[in-house]
């Protein structure tokens, strides 16, 4: 049915991932798209359990997992999100809370306000991790459900113009997206205030992971130019756009002289652009343009579970063929 098996057992980072491994995913949830609307089934996960840590509010990620495991036939425990309804309030440490949870399940996925948790929880749990947002850091289930989404409806991903605008800097979803853009070759402007760039480690870490391809990516970072322009003349194939995060602000002032620097409206968009935002959104696109053929941002959220399905199927898949 499947195509490959590596021996991938973690998602922590884009970094991590190889082609292949991101090829594999989407072949995957392909078909579990099929299980999802009662075309196909699938029970291999029947009776194993995941469980979501998260240690930060979720909606979408949260609930994406815990209905891709469901239709997995698997089941599924909700890690109370409030430090002060677990034993960390009480003075417990992390390596204890993911050793004893570790113990009782077959599968991790794991948010958090500090980056790095996730890969330290890699290194301690006997089960497979995976990072589902840690800190500003990464959210690679996120860029493999956004590059998936970007080939459902373009067809492919190498050659787009693809823009990302917004808070590139704590925006850990664009982060992770950038590596996995690059891996697909696509031509990527970054659009941000100043204060807001992508960070330079970043773009060097992708330049050098992908050191033997022509990496194309441009950056526009003064939140006085005229965006409208630059969108209008972009001929963009894709808009990415991520909210300005107010939690990771510590001066208010300073969120609030950037938050309403972006705004995508119909006016300033080709027929053929797709408009996309990982959600919650604010202000950043006008709401004429849902239900338009620009908008697949609702298509993203949909397209979140058979891909996080794909994922959990495909780790829990080699975890298990390396025990035997």
């Amino acid at each position: 049915m499947f195509l490959y098996s590596f021996k991938m057992h973690n998602l922590i980072s884009m970094q991590d991932i190889k082609k292949k491994d991101a090829e594999e995913i989407f072949h995957r949830a392909k078909f579990m798209e099929n299980v999802c609307n009662f075309k196909a089934g699938y029970d291999k996960w029947n009776g194993k359990i995941l469980v979501n840590l998260f240690f930060e509010p979720s909606t979408r990620t949260r609930m994406s997992f815990e209905i891709a495991m469901l239709r997995l036939k698997g089941r599924v425990s909700n890690f109370a999100e409030k430090l002060s309804l677990t034993s960390l309030e009480k003075g417990e440490n992390l390596t204890d809370t993911i050793r004893t949870i570790d113990s009782y399940c077959d599968i991790l996925v794991i948010r958090s306000p500090k980056a790095g948790t996730a890969k330290y929880a890699s290194e301690i749990a006997e089960h497979p991790i995976i990072n589902a947002g840690d800190g500003s850091n990464q959210h690679p289930t996120q860029a493999l459900l956004d590059i998936y989404t970007i080939k459902k409806l373009k067809g492919k991903i190498s050659g787009l113009n693809i823009a990302l605008i917004g808070d590139l800097k704590f925006g850990r979803t664009v982060h992770s997206l950038l590596y996995g853009l690059a891996m697909f070759n696509a031509s990527i402007t970054l659009i941000s205030p100043n204060d807001l760039r992508m960070p330079s480690f970043i773009i060097d870490g992708v330049k050098n992971i992908n050191k033997n391809e022509n990496i194309r990516i441009k950056e526009i970072y003064d939140k006085d130019k005229d965006i409208n322009k630059t969108i209008k003349e972009g001929n963009f194939d894709v808009i990415y756009l991520t909210r300005i995060q107010k939690e990771r602000f510590a001066d208010i002032e300073e969120y609030e002289d950037v938050k309403d620097t972006y705004k995508i409206t119909k006016s300033i968009i080709s027929d053929n652009t797709i408009v996309m935002h990982p959600l919650p959104r604010l202000n950043e696109i006008d709401r004429e343009i849902d239900n338009t053929k620009n908008a697949a941002y609702f298509a993203q959220a949909k397209n979140g579970v058979p891909v996080r399905m794909a994922i959990i199927d495909y780790l829990m898949e080699n975890f298990y063929k390396d025990r035997k």
